[in-house]
């Protein structure tokens, strides 16, 4: 069994893998492909941070486990193993955290 690869991520950067949203509803009515889905993810990873003009180093503010928004558009594709594919985004570039 070959080992699984890990990436973490350098700077500000956050390694999310992508939420799709069920296209049945919990009674098992089909949803049509015209809804909008919220455009959401798991956060997997992230970088240390960034650092300011004076070297100190400003930690990212998400962890491994939130839930967040992400935009529309963005992120770098990045496939790890042979089922998995990951986002990677900026720390800057997601919309937010979600809360249940």
């Amino acid at each position: 069994m070959a080992a699984m690869k890990r990436l973490i991520p350098s700077f500000n950067r956050v390694l999310v893998e992508k939420v799709l949203q069920p296209k049945k509803s919990a009674g098992g009515i089909l949803l049509p492909e015209t809804s909008k889905q919220l455009n959401s993810g798991k956060v997997v990873a992230v970088g240390p941070g960034d650092r300011d003009k004076d070297g100190k180093l400003i930690p990212v503010g998400f962890k491994e486990g939130d839930h967040v928004l992400l935009p529309e558009y963005g992120g770098l594709e990045v496939k790890l193993g042979a089922e998995k594919e990951y986002l990677l985004f900026r720390e800057n570039d997601i919309l937010g955290t979600l809360h249940e």
